[in-house]
């Protein structure tokens, strides 16, 4: 069962939410649905699932509208918000509701509160329950039915490290079942192991559909990080002979980061040199630099500049002072005019996120 966004828009007011997006999510896999804050990601899935009109275009599931498939909840299971659940009703007795408004046996309800570790709580009310706890209960509610297409709206708010791992294998598991899977999430570093494939969406239009491997590659670039006793050496010798961009790595005044040369080049041209290498490792990007090079003007909201007035390189984290810069015999480093450049200090090396809060939104 696929799920098909096509040209989907959606205009509150003189809100423009979502803005002709279109996009497939296939059976057998984990889709990530990623974008900043007020992207249109909560919409679009409301959009999918009925409970918001588009202006224009449709989304199918399994080639109809959602309000077109026959038992629905047999079709298609989601979790959108985990505190929808009456604080009075208990666990169980939500679950039955569903189950019985649905036409689908109670026994079902057992099976589901003991695969989200909720069965030994299931008589305590849900007002009772902590996020992580009512996050369980919205995937239990979303697996009564044994859809086979899931939506998943940021799943992993209020667990804890178990709770994110149990979760990531759950989702792993119901993909290689053959099922569809969609989730939304501001947990990268957990996208970035549980999904297999990645639609990015900035100001509501499509920024990226792509494996995620694929999206990472693209948007970030892959360097090697060196150390040597040697480095003074070291760093004009590769700029010389393979013109390789050279960086200094803040705290290691005995390491660089190489980019622009293949490690078994840099490797080589240290060994002919007599250069002993302490370190010679690959650093791949990451799904996080990914995403804020690719996102960065796409934000609801941006961070406020850094101390120098100007914000961090998108995907480079902070300006590092020198970035062009010569190499002293004292392991500092020296501004292309020859003269010597302050240190950063340890400010400048914090995301712009814990030096300024941003608000949030969607």
């Amino acid at each position: 069962m696929t799920i098909e966004v096509r040209d989907l828009t959606k205009v509150y007011g003189k809100t423009l939410a979502v803005d002709h997006l279109s996009f497939e999510v296939r059976p057998g896999m984990v889709t990530g649905f990623l974008g900043p804050n007020g992207a249109g990601k909560s919409t679009t899935m409301r959009m999918i699932l009925g409970l918001d009109r588009p202006t224009s275009g449709r989304s199918l599931i399994d080639g109809k509208p959602y309000h077109d498939l026959h038992d629905p909840l047999t079709r298609v299971g989601s979790l959108l918000d985990a505190n929808w659940v009456h604080p009075n009703r208990s666990a169980r007795a939500h679950l039955r509701w569903m189950a019985r408004s649905n036409g689908l046996p109670t026994s079902r309800v057992d099976e589901v509160l003991e695969l989200v570790g909720l069965h030994d709580v299931a008589g305590k009310s849900a007002g009772q329950y902590s996020l992580g706890m009512k996050q369980r209960l919205g995937l239990a509610g979303a697996l009564l039915g044994d859809p086979g297409v899931l939506l998943f709206d940021e799943p992993v708010n209020g667990l804890d490290p178990e709770g994110i791992l149990w979760i990531r294998t759950l989702m792993r598991n119901l993909a290689a079942q053959g099922r569809t899977v969609l989730v939304s999430s501001h947990l990268l570093s957990e996208m970035a192991l549980t999904a297999d494939h990645l639609v990015v969406i900035g100001r509501g239009r499509l920024i990226a559909d792509a494996p995620t491997a694929e999206f990472i590659s693209a948007a970030t670039r892959s360097t090697v990080r060196v150390r040597s006793p040697r480095i003074t050496e070291l760093v004009p010798l590769l700029q010389a002979q393979l013109a390789a961009t050279v960086e200094p790595v803040d705290g290691a005044p005995d390491a660089a980061t190489v980019s622009g040369a293949a490690i078994d080049r840099i490797g080589e041209a240290a060994a002919a040199a007599g250069i002993a290498l302490h370190e010679l490792s690959p650093q791949n990007g990451s799904l996080e630099q990914a995403f804020i090079e690719l996102t960065a003007g796409s934000a609801e909201f941006a961070s406020h500049p850094g101390p120098s007035g100007t914000a961090p390189s998108a995907g480079q984290g902070p300006s590092v002072p020198g970035r062009a810069a010569q190499w002293s015999p004292d392991g500092s480093t020296l501004a292309p005019d020859g003269s010597a450049v302050a240190p950063p200090t340890p400010d400048a090396y914090q995301p712009a996120a814990a030096r300024h809060t941003a608000p949030e939104g969607n």
